[in-house]
C-alpha cells in the first residue's frame, strides 16, 4: 500500500508592503511592491499553493485535504498598506491572507514601534472590514501589543479576551487565530495555550523560524518564515 506524501506548509510572516512615509528611511520591515510582486511569483512558480485560514483549519485536522506544499501568508500590525499596496499585489495573483491587528490601535497609528519603526497609519474599521471582505481574514495581534512576558496572568487574559470580543463585534464573524506581538509568547507553552484555548481560539504564531513539516505539535506555538526585502524566499522555503 503506498503512503500518501509528506507535506510542508510555510506560513510566511510580513509588516508593511510599499515605501514608508515622506522623508523617512525604509526599514527590513518595508518590502517594496516590486519585490513582494516577485515574492508572490516565487510561490506560484515553485509549487507552493496559497490558503486560506478555513483551509488551513482543514489541513490540521486532515492533512488529505492539503496539498504536498501549501503557504498561508501573514502580515502583523495592520498597517494601513495592507488595504492599498498588498491587496493590489494579492489581488493580481488570487491569493488569500490573514491581518493580525492590535486592537487598541485600530484607526490609529503604530506607536508602539515608537522610535524603531516610522509612524504608519494602522487600519481603521471601515479598513478592516474592507481586507475581510476581500478575502484577507483579520485575526487577533492582542489589545495592545505589549510583550507577553511583560504580563502577569490577568493583564494576559485582558490581551486575549479583549481584542476577540472587539474584533467579533466590528466583523460580525467568529475570531479565532492570534498572532504573538514581537513573537513573544511569554509563559511555557502549556500554560499559555490552555489561556488561548480557553479564550476561544484555534492557533497561534510566533515570529521567526521556517517551514513545518506537518502534522505540527503544538498549534498554540506555529513558527512563522520572516520575510523581508532581502529574503532569499526560494532559498527559505528549501530548509
Amino acid at each position: 500500500m503506498s503512503s500518501s506524501p509528506p507535506r510542508s506548509l510555510a506560513v510566511l510572516s510580513f509588516h508593511k508592503i510599499g515605501d514608508p512615509p515622506s522623508g523617512r528611511r525604509p526599514t527590513w520591515f518595508y518590502i517594496p511592491e516590486a519585490t513582494f510582486l516577485k515574492q508572490l511569483t516565487v510561490l506560484q512558480e515553485t509549487g507552493w499553493h496559497v490558503i486560506d485560514l478555513d483551509a488551513f483549519y482543514r489541513g490540521l485536522d486532515n492533512l488529505e485535504t492539503l496539498p504536498e506544499r501549501s503557504a498561508l501568508l501573514t502580515f502583523d500590525d495592520g498597517c494601513r498598506s495592507i488595504r492599498g499596496t498588498a491587496l493590489r499585489c494579492l489581488r493580481r495573483f488570487g491569493y488569500p491572507a490573514v491581518a493580525f491587528v492590535p486592537t487598541e490601535y485600530i484607526g490609529k497609528t503604530n506607536s508602539f514601534d515608537e522610535g524603531v519603526e516610522p509612524e504608519e497609519p494602522i487600519c481603521d474599521w471601515g479598513d478592516l472590514r474592507e481586507i475581510d471582505r476581500a478575502g484577507i481574514s483579520v485575526q487577533s495581534h492582542s489589545a495592545s501589543h505589549r510583550r507577553f512576558s511583560e504580563l502577569d496572568d490577568a493583564n494576559l487574559y485582558e490581551e486575549l479576551a479583549r481584542p476577540k470580543a472587539a474584533l467579533e463585534t466590528g466583523l460580525g464573524r467568529v475570531v479565532s487565530a492570534f498572532a504573538y506581538p514581537y513573537g513573544d509568547s511569554g509563559s511555557p507553552a502549556a500554560a499559555i495555550g490552555e489561556k488561548l484555548a480557553a479564550t476561544g481560539y484555534r492557533v497561534a504564531f510566533g515570529y521567526g523560524g521556517g517551514v513545518i513539516r506537518l502534522p505540527v505539535g503544538n498549534r498554540f506555538h506555529l513558527p512563522r518564515v520572516a520575510v523581508g526585502p532581502d529574503t532569499d524566499l526560494k532559498q527559505e522555503l528549501t530548509r
